[in-house]
């Protein structure tokens, strides 16, 4: 007789770069959400799936609470309410600090508002010397929500995170899986590909240039080699808003576009576990962060 399968639906919540992509990375046991130190990598709601026996945690990973100041960031300020209102529960995801900025307030209000089960996650406790810092920042949080638990972990190390698992089997309902077991993300897998060039643009260049790059698959296919092993042919089209960017991005020769191709052809050779054979050229669209139907092209639509 087999046993009841559970479900468990978790939104990751926090403001940008306190580690939500991690985190979710750490859990799933791979990458299927990109990460670097630049605040605001993440766009979309991107879903991670993992497994464990008879219970699925679907995690939506969101982009960090900031003040939009473009149709881009209203789209993704908007996807953090709706995974909100439509999970078993969240987690806040905090540093070990004891100010609470104005992000963690209102996104506490959201939970509120939805009276959502939370836990509260102080990650990045391997940078923390004095433990204390630790105790300050669960004394300043505890009147601010009845979260269900408080978990310090470290996404970089793993310390912490099998007890957050343990945590949120709490919230598991009697279900089928939404997904396959194997499964480690709703993401097709062209949409990661185009996510990890994304990621290494993010890496390389400077500032002012990443935020305005948007990255398209428009072409993924499965073949063989001639010695008949698997490859993929992906080609990929870099968006940006100016040509200045474009010239950078390209670098001289072809230097800087070369290089960061070649470090995300490693990267999806990595978690595809096939040969990969990445194609990128970079296309002048201005200000399409504002324009709703290159939105709607690129994948930013509701």
């Amino acid at each position: 007789m087999s046993k009841q399968t559970q479900s468990a639906f978790i939104a990751i919540v926090g403001r940008p770069n306190v580690g939500k992509s991690s985190l979710m990375n750490r859990m799933v046991g791979q990458k299927v959400a990109i990460v670097s130190d630049k605040p605001q990598t993440t766009r979309t709601r991107i879903m991670g799936v993992l497994t464990k026996e008879e219970t699925q945690f679907v995690f939506l990973d969101t982009p960090g609470l900031h003040k939009p100041r473009t149709r881009l960031g209203d789209y993704m300020v908007k996807s953090i309410g709706e995974a909100v209102g439509s999970v078993d529960a969240a987690v806040l995801v905090v540093e070990p600090d004891a100010r609470i900025r104005p992000e963690e307030t209102e996104l506490i209000a959201q939970l509120k508002a939805s009276r959502m089960p939370a836990i509260l996650v102080i990650n990045k406790i391997d940078l923390v010397a004095d433990k204390a810092a630790l105790l300050a920042c669960i004394a300043a949080y505890k009147d601010l929500y009845e979260f269900s638990s408080v978990v310090p972990l470290s996404a970089k190390t793993g310390d912490g995170v099998a007890e957050l698992l343990d945590e949120m089997a709490a919230f598991a309902a009697d279900s089928p899986h939404f997904f396959p077991d194997d499964a480690i993300s709703d993401q097709p897998e062209r949409v990661l590909v185009a996510e990890l060039l994304r990621e290494q643009i993010l890496r390389t260049m400077r500032d002012e240039v990443p935020h305005g790059v948007a990255v398209v698959t428009e072409s993924f296919r499965e073949a063989e080699t001639t010695s008949g092993a698997p490859i993929i042919h992906a080609e990929c089209v870099i968006y940006c808003e100016r040509d200045t960017h474009k010239g950078m991005l390209i670098g001289k020769g072809g230097a800087r576009l070369k290089e960061i191709s070649a470090a995300a052809r490693l990267e999806a050779e990595r978690l595809l576990g096939v040969k990969v054979n990445l194609k990128t050229w970079v296309k002048v669209k201005e200000d399409w962060r504002n324009r709703q139907g290159l939105l709607n092209g690129f994948g930013y639509s509701d």
